[in-house]
């Protein structure tokens, strides 16, 4: 019966072996708890052999033993059941007895009844990965992420602070690497005294810095923060240089910490963002407010977060319909994400795009959004075929070198015309080149593809923008409709607005209309579409086919 079970396995074995890349490969019967390990897995790490029985127990033997805890309950959750993929780090005793951080990711193969099946997957050896930087000599951001999940498993209580130097090219440019990395070196010594044993301090990615605390409060962390600032701006000295420098700084405070290493990273890269784009520097902290459910605000971004990797379960998409401005029918709607779940109920976008997009999942989350939403938008081409669907984009997204590879090929896996689609930018795509935007939005409409520039007339939104970018839409903010009758500043706007799209042959639509006053307004402008909860709120795909296609 044995070889039975060793014919399925090799057969599994050799599918997982072909996206191995150099990870160790295994695949687990679940049923039968029998498995095969990679060859050179069993060699490294002294397994007794490429077949095992109660693999799972056997490997828990080579864990570390503060580890075992996490990847215990891990397994359980995977042989029982609740969830259909493994993805997380920890350390391993290799043959030689020393340990070393694995990464290990897999997927659960269920039957025809829904139950787990086979488990197979792949354990990646983190041992070529550089744990301390050389030039500040403190632990890189992989050891930052380490020491981050070993804090999580004992359940410590931390505050953390990123402190990045503002426009260091700048030094590089006028004084070179060289004496860049001499800068780095003295600044890395100064943040340490500064610090006085406060915590630890990374050299995280570029000329960022992080330090992690146990014992200290916000208030310590702004007084640092301050000293920093002071020191490098009165008194610091280069091989007898006076070098100035400014500073972005975001913290975080977590009474206990109960989510993933990855998790506060994002929510940390979201505290100093806000303060690089919004607080001009000053130390932005991140709070971590109870919420009206009575659950933490970093605790929801984090089971949100866990719900990208397992196949974006939760997520789900309303469309709100957009309207031609003289007919009033419909002629497109946008695509707005939403999560759920039976625990925080429907959570909007408000309370995590924002922290998600500063995670590296972000952009598998944008690929299920356009995918979603071509599939569904197939259905209503049938009675709408020149029916616009608008998708939102994040510069997330953008900077990605694979981007429009990406879109062109979820398009044609759907089989979703192109010139059906329109995609937004957001206000917070000002973070990225605009050659880089330029070069992306003209292979797009080289295919067809529209380009919809969103919140016209607020920070990122400009004449240099719509001058420079192959802009197709407008789209003006609410801000400027939601007083349109009785504000002449409000109708100035919006009609320059809609004149100046005009003359790039670019056509204007008109968010937030709530009223029919609003819109007989607004007619008096060049407006070609109008969207807003006048004609509806935004709805679920069942609710929206209920409405406009079934009808």
């Amino acid at each position: 019966m044995e070889e039975v079970y060793k014919i399925k396995l090799d057969s599994l074995y050799e599918a997982f072996s072909i996206l191995a890349d150099g990870a160790y490969t295994y695949i687990a019967d679940i049923k039968h708890n029998y498995s095969r390990w990679s060859k050179k897995a069993v060699e490294y790490f002294g397994l007794p052999g490429e077949y095992m029985e109660d693999a799972g127990n056997v490997w828990m033997e080579n864990v570390h033993p503060d580890d075992r805890a996490a990847y215990a309950e891990s397994i359980n959750e995977i042989f029982s059941g609740k969830v259909s993929e493994h993805n997380l780090q920890y350390r391993v005793r290799t043959k030689d007895g020393n340990y070393i951080v694995c990464t290990c990711r897999g997927v659960v193969i269920r039957d025809e009844n829904g139950q787990p099946d086979y488990f197979g997957g792949n354990i990646k050896n983190n041992d070529t990965l550089s744990y301390f930087d050389d030039i500040s000599n403190f632990r890189s951001l992989y050891g930052f992420l380490e020491d981050l999940q070993s804090a999580r498993w004992k359940g410590d209580s931390i505050q953390i602070m990123l402190v990045g130097i503002n426009e260091f090219s700048r030094l590089n440019e006028i004084y070179g690497y060289t004496f860049g990395n001499r800068v780095l070196q003295e600044f890395s010594k100064m943040i340490k005294v500064e610090a006085n044993g406060m915590g630890e301090w990374y050299r995280m990615d570029g000329t960022k810095f992080a330090i992690v605390c146990k014992k200290s409060s916000v208030d310590d962390l702004k007084n640092l923060y301050k000293r920093i600032q002071y020191n490098s701006l009165h008194d610091f000295i280069v091989d007898d240089n006076r070098v100035v420098l400014s500073f972005i700084a975001g913290a975080i405070n977590l009474d206990k910490l109960d989510v993933s290493a990855e998790t506060v990273y994002s929510c940390l890269r979201f505290a100093y963002y806000e303060s690089k784009n919004n607080h001009l520097g000053d130390l932005f902290v991140l709070k971590n407010n109870v919420s009206d459910d009575k659950r933490f605000a970093i605790e929801r971004i984090n089971v949100i977060r866990n719900s990208i990797v397992n196949n974006c379960e939760g997520f789900f998409l309303c469309y709100q319909p957009i309207v031609d401005a003289t007919s009033e029918k419909i002629i497109g709607a946008e695509a707005l994400i939403r999560w759920k779940n039976d625990e925080y109920g429907v959570v909007p976008p408000v309370q995590f795009v924002d922290v998600l997009e500063q995670d590296n999942l972000f952009p598998e989350l944008g690929k299920w959004i356009l995918r979603t939403a071509l599939t569904d938008t197939k259905k209503f081409l049938a009675r709408y075929p020149g029916f616009i669907v608008n998708v939102n984009l994040s510069y997330t997204q953008l900077e990605k070198s694979d981007f429009v590879e990406d879109v062109l090929g979820i398009i044609e896996e759907v089989n979703f015309p192109p010139q059906n689609l329109c995609l937004e930018i957001t206000e917070r795509c000002r973070l990225l080149d605009m050659e880089l935007l330029k070069k992306i939005f003209t292979q797009l409409r080289k295919h067809g593809i529209k380009v919809a520039l969103d919140d016209f007339g607020t920070g990122f939104s400009s004449i240099g923008v719509l001058r420079e970018l192959p802009v197709t839409t407008v789209k003006i903010d609410r801000s400027f409709v939601m007083n349109i009758e009785k504000n002449n500043s409000d109708q100035n706007t919006v009609r320059f607005i809609s004149e100046l799209a005009d003359s790039f042959s670019s056509s204007v639509t008109a968010e937030g209309i709530e009223t029919s006053e609003m819109r007989e307004f607004l007619l008096r402008f060049k407006i070609k579409s109008l969207q807003g909860f006048y004609y509806s709120k935004p709805l679920p795909m069942d609710e929206f086919m209920e409405k406009y296609v079934n009808a």
